[in-house]
């Protein structure tokens, strides 16, 4: 089959792709939002193929991947007037949790028949009010990176995009106090100057930002995963540090208390919890790697790529017969 999707979520799309199909991606002169083209930070097979606006008029479809609202209309133009839904088969994939008055925020598309809105979590799914539109859920899958796990730094990795910018959303007030339990590294683009925002000495709080594969190797050296996110759909980097093998401290919202089991790490609202499960891997070496062990099995059960890639194959199929 020929699928259409934009480049919106790398490390997302890096597991998509790895399925038997062809993935087309738009891409623009100026490589900007609407037109990124193919990944060069992530490791994408030779299916994915870019192609132009003008390339895509004459480009034949059997499947339109929607993830933002205005692409809907952007495709149809692109498209030469068909329309995803109608003229072509289209889902619309919702990769994150609602915003706003949460439990009656109706989503975009809400009541249409020509649509199926894929869920990556349970979670957003009770919580999105997607009206009569067909819904459906199809968990994050990971390519696996392999058991990596050293754990040789006295350190907490947390991965975290635009920290600053997105405050108590991701947790970013609290690293201070967790901090004072762990030294963290923090990962993540424009994560440059968070140290000195929160008042943190740099080797209690130090930065990088860094492609996927150097990512993961600096992951797994850390003794733990800190995840203090409040209110995000499932993070992806969280599902990865389980198949590196590092054990997790999170926050219990939104999907973590699903995706991380007991004897995986430790899941509290409470952050003097998490603290004190910090401290305990500080001292314990082996009880992180033991924790970090049972996550990576976990994560392997519930969130493998086989598992995904097999979900998404009954979906379109399902949706382009």
């Amino acid at each position: 089959m020929n699928i259409l999707l934009w480049h919106v979520h790398g490390s997302w799309t890096t597991a998509f792709v790895q399925g038997p199909h062809t993935y087309v991606v738009p891409v623009t002169p100026d490589r900007g939002p609407d037109g990124l083209g193919r990944a060069r930070t992530f490791a994408w097979p030779s299916s994915v193929r870019e192609a132009t606006p003008r390339e895509l008029r004459d480009t034949p479809f059997d499947l339109v991947v929607l993830q933002r609202p205005h692409e809907l209309e952007l495709a149809e133009q692109w498209l030469g007037g068909r329309r995803p839904g109608r003229d072509v088969p289209a889902v619309y994939l919702e990769h994150n949790a609602p915003d706003g008055a949460v439990p009656e925020t109706r989503h975009p598309f809400a009541d249409r028949t020509d649509l199926t809105i894929v869920h990556v979590t349970h979670f957003n799914r009770l919580f999105w009010d997607c009206g009569g539109t067909r819904t459906e859920v199809v968990e994050h899958g990971i390519v696996d990176p392999g058991h990596r796990y050293t754990g040789r730094l006295e350190r907490a990795a947390v991965v975290v995009n635009e920290p600053l910018r997105r405050g108590r959303y991701t947790g970013t007030d609290l690293l201070p106090a967790l901090a004072g339990a762990v030294p963290l590294d923090v990962f993540g683009m424009r994560t440059d100057g968070l140290a000195g925002h929160l008042g943190l000495p740099p080797e209690r709080c130090r930065t990088a930002e860094l492609p996927q594969r150097d990512l993961h190797t600096a992951m797994a050296e850390r003794r733990m995963y800190l995840h203090p996110v409040r209110w995000t759909s499932l993070g992806l980097s969280l599902l990865e540090a389980m198949h590196l093998g590092l054990p997790v401290l999170a926050l219990a919202t939104t999907e973590a208390v699903e995706a991380v089991p007991e004897g995986s790490g430790t899941v509290s609202n409470r952050p003097d919890v998490l603290a004190r499960a910090a401290r305990r891997y500080l001292a314990d070496p082996g009880a992180a790697a033991a924790d970090g062990a049972r996550a990576r099995q976990a994560a392997l059960e519930r969130y493998g790529l086989k598992r995904f890639l097999d979900d998404w194959e009954r979906l379109i199929t399902e949706v382009c017969s």
